[in-house]
């Protein structure tokens, strides 16, 4: 039997070698790599460690002979969500972008059957990230990766609606991954930021953009969540309840009710757990899974595509989570990639 196609919308690279942007924009807080040993680099930020990596964050090589021991046939790529910099000076954050996005692109080209691009934009200035969207659809990128919040702003926020617009009209695809947590000042032990933090803030930012309206205002715009949904899936049913009973809070900026919105938009497979892997699977159905890793961070799953792979399920619906969603997410074929 031939290998099913799997395609993980959820990975992570970094250039090998990042310039010193603090000295570039004369102030601190971005992130470096200091290749402290072979194959073993610290991202530090300033002088501050923040996380170790080995050498298939950053070596296209490294990550295709892993792939390929994986059994995964694409890999969609975005940068570590540190390196978002939505805080600093616009202008700043579109130069940090043009260079993450060229190193992406560079590397979509050399791999065209292998990779996928996401860019990223500074999402604090509509205008600039409008401006740096178009170009990554003229690099040769599919699509852009954003943050669950702008510095504090919910994705639903009319603000940001011109972005999503144009995402909407040029066809780009939008990966929305958690960073900066809500409560993190309560969350300094245990690592809560990331197994609690991270899943709230995707809930709040889908919450956001159905409360808001932006699904029934951009219909076509094509939108996947990481990690599951986060804490989405579990809560969908309070959520659903409070539209309910207090429609004069909720439902004041949209008529269409948070259940109805499920088949709207895509999460990934990354959840952990088969019991939750079905849960999903049942509530968005399997057209609505993508595989996706969290590649090549330990909190991901350390085997990518196992989960999926070890279910009770059929060929047709192993391979629709495996790849097929991914296709679709993505609007493209299949035989583009095979």
């Amino acid at each position: 039997m031939p290998e099913l196609l799997a395609i993980d919308i959820h990975t992570h690279i970094l250039p090998e070698h990042i310039p010193d942007f603090g000295s570039r924009y004369g102030y601190r807080g971005f992130i470096h790599l200091d290749h402290h040993k072979p194959g073993c680099a610290r991202m530090m930020m300033d002088d501050k460690f923040f996380r170790e990596v080995q050498a298939n964050c950053w070596d296209p090589a490294t990550r295709l002979h892993e792939c390929d021991a994986h059994r995964v046939h694409v890999q969609v790529l975005s940068t570590v969500p540190v390196m978002f910099s939505y805080w600093a000076r616009p202008q700043d954050t579109l130069d940090l972008s043009m260079f993450l996005n060229d190193h992406l692109a560079g590397i979509v080209a050399k791999w065209p059957k292998r990779f996928v691009g996401l860019g990223t934009v500074p999402m604090q200035d509509t205008e600039l990230a409008v401006k740096e969207l178009e170009r990554c659809k003229r690099i040769g990128l599919e699509g852009i990766q954003i943050g669950t919040h702008i510095e504090g702003v919910n994705l639903g926020e009319p603000r940001l609606l011109p972005v999503f617009q144009a995402c909407e009209e040029l066809g780009m695809a939008v990966f929305v991954h958690p960073w900066d947590m809500l409560g993190k000042e309560r969350m300094d032990k245990y690592w809560l930021p990331w197994l609690v933090g991270m899943p709230a803030e995707t809930a709040l930012a889908i919450s956001s953009m159905i409360f808001s309206g932006l699904f029934v205002k951009c219909p076509k715009l094509r939108v996947a969540f990481a990690h599951g949904g986060g804490a989405f899936p579990a809560t969908l049913g309070r959520i659903q309840h409070g539209y309910e009973v207090r429609p004069d809070l909720c439902a004041v900026d949209n008529p269409v009710d948070p259940r109805s919105h499920v088949g709207r938009f895509w999460i990934d497979s990354l959840v952990h757990d088969p019991v939750m892997l079905q849960y999903v699977t049942d509530l968005f159905g399997p057209e609505r899974i993508a595989l996706g890793t969290d590649y090549p961070f330990p909190l991901g799953e350390l085997e990518p595509g196992h989960l999926i792979r070890s279910m009770p399920w059929d060929d047709a619906k192993k391979e629709m989570l495996l790849s097929g969603a991914a296709l679709q997410w993505l609007a493209t074929e299949r035989g583009r990639f095979v």
